[in-house]
């Protein structure tokens, strides 16, 4: 069984309006999933950089950053970032550039887990239906091109309001998507923003929001997660 995440963590700041980076890595902790997908972990402007430290990162949590940074200060790429446990191999990853109007972008990493290779994209896509459309067939055409596919798990914050329409459709042709639930606002969730899509030959056993008491308070997302079996 593996376990994946994604969670819009808001920079850190929480809905008390407090930047409390400790505060994110604890909801991480609760979660405790094998591979996690966050959005917008770095700061938005300047030298854009990493709200979670690669020291915060090693003194208190059990997770390594796939190294995309473009810039020194950053850990990932458009606030993307993908955390995998230190006892995983990451064997490649890279950054995928999308169309866009706004800065949005996505990354992409193959992940060994014992013998276990997974490719996992992580996304947040324009708040305009039209580009996120653009950009989920950006996503799903650097996946086809790859010479080496295996079983991929996409994930992040879709902006999609839709249950299936828009870039769900377009990712529904190929994925399968995790029934996780309502992420959106964390305080009283109502929007489905935030999910999980897997290829056909990996199954969803479980799959929810977490929503605990650190959760509701350190970003406007709740995290979502899933559990996998090939």
């Amino acid at each position: 069984m593996l376990k994946v995440a994604s969670y819009n963590m808001r920079k850190a700041v929480g809905t008390d309006r407090r930047r409390r980076p400790e505060r994110t890595l604890e909801v991480l902790r609760e979660i405790d999933a094998d591979i996690v997908a966050l959005q917008e972990a770095d700061r938005r402007f300047g030298a854009r950089a990493a709200v979670l430290s690669t020291h915060l990162l090693a003194e208190h949590s059990d997770y390594m950053a796939a190294p995309v940074a473009m810039r020194a200060a950053s850990m990932g790429w458009h606030g993307n970032v993908l955390l995998v446990r230190r006892d995983a191999e990451i064997v490649d990853c890279e950054a995928i550039h999308l169309p866009a109007l706004e800065p949005r972008g996505a990354i992409s990493a193959d992940i060994r887990i014992g013998t276990r290779m997974l490719r996992v994209v992580g996304m947040h896509l324009d708040l305009s239906g039209l580009w996120r459309r653009r950009q989920a067939n950006a996503i799903l055409a650097h996946l086809e091109a790859n010479a080496h596919p295996m079983p991929t798990v996409l994930m992040g914050d879709l902006n999609e309001w839709r249950p299936t329409a828009g870039c769900l459709q377009d990712f529904c042709r190929s994925f399968t998507l995790a029934e996780t639930g309502p992420s959106f606002h964390a305080r009283r969730p109502v929007g489905r923003l935030d999910r999980i899509l897997v290829s056909r030959e990996l199954r969803v056993v479980a799959s929810g929001v977490h929503s605990s008491a650190a959760a509701r308070t350190a970003s406007d997302h709740l995290p979502i997660w899933a559990e996998l079996a090939s």
